[in-house]
């Protein structure tokens, strides 16, 4: 199982007034066990963009980064990783 080591959160400026709710991006640093098919030896963070609108709260879009390239990864999470994630972005948010 992944677990979350560091993270930082940003909220994102919508200069157009296109976008409705706030969008955050997180990064998230991961320890991921060796056996694990998302394990690499440089790490992995994921980028996370989080909606907030009208009381939902949800992950719009998460990409898995290569920490030493900075090049995504051709991985998806599995449901409860993604699950896990999710509630932690919930959990982490700025308060307003």
């Amino acid at each position: 199982m992944i677990t979350i080591t560091e993270y930082s959160v940003d909220l994102l400026k919508d200069p157009f007034g296109i976008l409705t709710g706030e969008r955050y991006e997180f990064t998230l640093e991961l320890d991921v066990p060796e056996d694990d098919e998302l394990y690499s030896e440089t790490g992995i963070d994921v980028r996370v963009l989080y909606r907030v609108e009208d009381g939902v709260e949800s992950i719009v879009k998460y990409e898995l980064i290569d920490k030493k390239t900075a090049q995504p990864l051709d991985f998806e999470l599995e449901t409860e990783e993604l699950a896990m994630i999710e509630s932690f972005c919930n959990n982490n948010l700025p308060k307003q």
